[in-house]
């Protein structure tokens, strides 16, 4: 008799990437190399933090001679923050990253992204949290509108995409296939947003008369 053995989880991780205010300008070529390393950008945002934020957000840091620098370092312009997803996701990014001290990084990670981009030890061109619990505060503190839920995978994929996505992706490309249109791709993303499910219904419909007045 065959046994079954349970298909092995795989977890997806997320976590926090900051490209430095000094680096900004080489945001899509990093960006490349973050998707070409297997990396889904889940959230992004430009911005720029005070010296205060940068306070808090590096608070673990308070105390340490290079602090003051550091502060003024990251809120001398705007930076690039982006959530990162895959597997394992906090281990690979740290390795793509290289050593804190850039130059450092030249000598024994030449092709590692602080390496590339870096200038010295405070001046290292990219952030990477540390581990899974720093992720999630410095996820919450760059994206505090941000749900922090387990992303699906394996079994629990599937079955996410069976229930919510399937069924009506399944229903329009029966109606593609019926209507033959000339631009298939821009049809059925018209179709799709028409049909679906979760879109939010207008409590009434506004008469010709009420939208006159």
């Amino acid at each position: 008799m065959q046994m079954l053995m349970p298909e092995p989880q795989i977890f997806v991780e997320r976590t926090l990437a900051l490209i430095k205010p000094d680096v900004v300008d080489k945001e899509e070529e990093i960006e490349d190399v973050i998707l070409r390393s297997g990396f889904l950008i889940v959230q992004k945002r430009k911005l720029q933090l005070s010296p205060e934020q940068c306070s808090n957000f590096y608070a673990e840091q308070y105390g340490k001679m290079f602090f003051p620098n550091l502060t003024a370092y990251m809120s001398s312009g705007p930076l690039v923050a982006m959530v990162l997803a895959r597997r394992n996701a906090v281990s690979y990014w740290k390795e793509l990253l290289g050593p804190s001290n850039s130059i450092k990084a030249r000598r024994t990670h030449p092709h590692s992204l602080r390496a590339i981009y870096g200038t010295d030890e405070l001046r290292n061109a990219l952030h990477g949290s540390l581990n899974i619990f720093s992720a999630e505060r410095e996820i919450r503190f760059m994206f505090p509108e941000v749900i922090l839920e387990p992303i699906p995978a394996g079994q629990r994929a599937r079955d996410y995409l069976n229930l919510y996505v399937n069924p009506t992706l399944l229903a329009g490309l029966t109606a593609l296939c019926k209507e033959k249109p000339a631009d298939p791709m821009t049809w059925l993303a018209d179709w799709l947003i028409e049909h679906n499910p979760n879109k939010p219904k207008l409590r009434h419909q506004i008469t010709e008369e009420e939208h006159r007045e």
